[in-house]
């Protein structure tokens, strides 16, 4: 079986993609689709290699029984365009940035992550960094109403039994 490939792209990849890398593994784990995927989160600036999520974004991830600790960032590289089948951009920014970076053969595979929420009217997920906590609860819910949308979407198109 082949798998779907899946990158959740922001600034640092320390907020809001490993919080959806690790929403949508949990949603996967939950409904017992986790072998029908590999994921995997990365971001567009090399400012926090190696480093874990920001401790707040674990906490409001884990407080929602989300665990984010495990995860390091990582910038995404040239090969991320053609081993991946989406890269989801959080915002603006970080779509342009992956546009302009990628090879054209593989621009139809960089999405606005929140194109599968559109009951939430934007486009944006908002960066939580130099925010307060209710910053983080508000990026969480977004995700997880992203993560049931990307996920139902693939159902309805038949890329998923």
């Amino acid at each position: 079986m082949e798998k779907i490939k899946v990158l959740f792209v922001c600034m640092g990849n320390i907020c809001r993609s490993p919080t959806a890398e690790g929403v949508f593994a949990k949603l996967l784990k939950d409904q017992h689709l986790e072998a029908h995927f590999a994921i995997d989160s990365a971001g567009t600036h090399a400012h926090h290699v190696g480093e874990a999520p920001d401790l707040r974004a674990q906490k409001a991830a884990l407080d929602r029984g989300v665990a984010l600790s495990h995860l390091r960032a990582r910038k995404v590289v040239m090969g991320d365009f053609e081993d991946f089948d989406f890269l989801l951009a959080m915002d603006d920014e970080n779509y342009s940035i992956l546009i302009n970076a990628c090879p054209d053969r593989y621009k139809h595979k960089i999405r606005y992550f929140l194109d599968y929420a559109p009951q939430l009217k934007t486009r944006e997920v908002p960066d939580p960094y130099f925010g307060g906590q209710y910053g983080f609860e508000r990026v969480l819910d977004m995700i997880e109403a992203a993560s049931s949308g990307f996920l139902a979407n693939l159902q309805e198109n038949g890329r998923i039994k």
